[in-house]
């Protein structure tokens, strides 16, 4: 920018060629009106590519004051920072403090921010591990729960169990037999509720882990999961322990049957017939060192279930059932009596049992028929072998039902009541015998008693 001013001066420049020129130019306006200045001779006019402004000179001299005065005030200025060091490194180091200390903030919010997420991170890897730890939980009391749901229910021996009821006045007609011990043997069966279901059968609540879950939500969902399971888990225990207590004294009882009969059960064990029943053999191996007491007790109510099941094969072969249904009434018993005929005395070898004519006649154990047929005295009669050396026989039948070799069950309909043979009237004569020998029924029977009464 080219810009320059130009005060407006009376005197002009001129030649000293131009003297009398000029003298003659102002004797010829002298003789016209002199018009009125145009411009002000104090003001001063900027040029800028080739356009003018006039400035007065008040306006002019306060530019130039300005520009003086800043300058003056940047030298004073410059010269002040040059030769005051001091203060300049304030500055700078005040400038730094600021900063360091907005730094030192950052980094505070910036630790609070990882503690935070450090300690929801370890409460949330906690809730994972509480949480798999009672999914673990459950899914050892379900299998407890299949576990217990495997055991059998084991009925009394010699039970029979009808496919239909059988009407109350039993006329010895076509009906399912009937339990007819001389007193109902108790049935065992393990307690109720055995299977003890889990009450989180239905599919689990979703507690799926979620992203830092509330300490305290998280704390009271699974303290909840564990209260029931702690309950699941003391009911599965009481369930198992009642089991091994039932099995221990069914056990004892069928101990105490064999004591009372002076039978060797040991023995008769091994001469019951076996079932039609097989496989490999694989050894029963008891619980390692590692295993809990719940797997213990398992085990050992698995052994008594094992030694109660052949234990009631063995007592099914032994006849101490009555052999007829309803009240039991004996009009002569085991042992020395007068003949009926011949008034004299004579020994009886078995029970007679009241009934009438038609009644039914069942089989008080397991057996095969070995004799059925005209016995002299006894009249029709038939004898059942049970193995182990016991036999029972069944007197002065009016019909038989069986055959010589049929394999009879507990409570089956073997004949029908009569007065055949040497008979005064219509009863049953029931004889036990051991290796051939007849003894007292009533020892079986009282045995009996005893047994279902526990």
């Amino acid at each position: 920018m080219s810009s320059h001013y130009r005060p407006h001066d009376q005197h002009a420049h001129h030649h000293p060629h131009d003297d009398g020129r000029a003298l003659q130019r102002r004797h010829a306006h002298q003789g016209r009106p002199q018009a009125a200045p145009r411009h002000n001779p104090h003001s001063y006019t900027l040029v800028h590519h080739g356009k003018q402004v006039r400035v007065a000179p008040v306006v002019f001299w306060v530019i130039v004051g300005t520009i003086v005065v800043m300058g003056v005030w940047s030298a004073v200025t410059a010269t002040y920072f040059a030769f005051r060091d001091d203060v300049l490194t304030k500055l700078l180091s005040r400038q730094a403090e600021m900063q360091y200390a907005y730094e030192d903030r950052i980094a505070e919010l910036r630790s609070r921010i990882d503690r935070t997420t450090s300690r929801q991170a370890l409460d949330q890897e906690q809730y994972d591990q509480k949480l798999s730890q009672i999914m673990k939980r459950q899914s050892l009391l379900e299998s407890r729960a299949n576990a217990l749901a495997g055991l059998p229910d084991t009925g009394a021996t010699g039970s029979i169990k009808s496919s239909r009821p059988l009407p109350s006045n039993d006329n010895g007609g076509s009906g399912i037999p009937k339990p007819s011990p001389i007193n109902d043997t108790v049935i065992f069966a393990t307690p109720p509720d055995r299977e003890a279901r889990l009450e989180s059968r239905r599919p689990a609540p979703d507690i799926a882990p979620t992203r830092f879950a509330s300490n305290q939500d998280a704390g009271g969902l699974l303290a909840r999961l564990q209260s029931s399971l702690d309950k699941v888990e003391s009911r599965q225990t009481s369930i198992l322990t009642a089991a091994e207590d039932s099995y221990d004294a069914r056990l004892r009882r069928m101990q105490s049957l064999f004591s009372d009969l002076g039978l060797n059960a040991a023995q008769m064990r091994a001469a019951t017939p076996k079932a039609a029943v097989g496989g490999p053999f694989i050894p029963a191996k008891p619980p390692g060192r590692n295993a809990d007491p719940f797997e213990r007790q398992l085990y050992r109510v698995n052994l008594a279930r094992s030694q109660v099941e052949s234990t009631n094969r063995t007592l099914a072969m032994v006849p101490y059932r009555k052999p007829v249904i309803g009240e039991v009434e004996f009009t002569s018993g085991f042992g020395i009596r007068t003949d009926p005929f011949l008034g004299r005395p004579a020994m009886h070898t078995g029970l007679d049992f009241r009934a009438s004519t038609g009644d039914p006649v069942r089989a008080t154990a397991n057996g095969v028929v070995s004799s059925a047929g005209w016995a002299g005295g006894y009249g029709r009669m038939v004898e059942i072998n049970h193995g182990n050396g016991l036999a029972t026989r069944y007197g002065h039948l009016s019909q038989i039902n069986v055959k010589v070799g049929d394999v009879i069950k507990i409570g089956q309909v073997i004949g029908e009541v009569g007065s055949t043979g040497r008979s005064t009237g219509p009863h049953l004569h029931y004889e036990t015998r051991i290796d051939g020998e007849a003894v007292d029924p009533q020892r079986f029977l009282r045995a009996g008693i005893r047994f279902a009464q526990g």
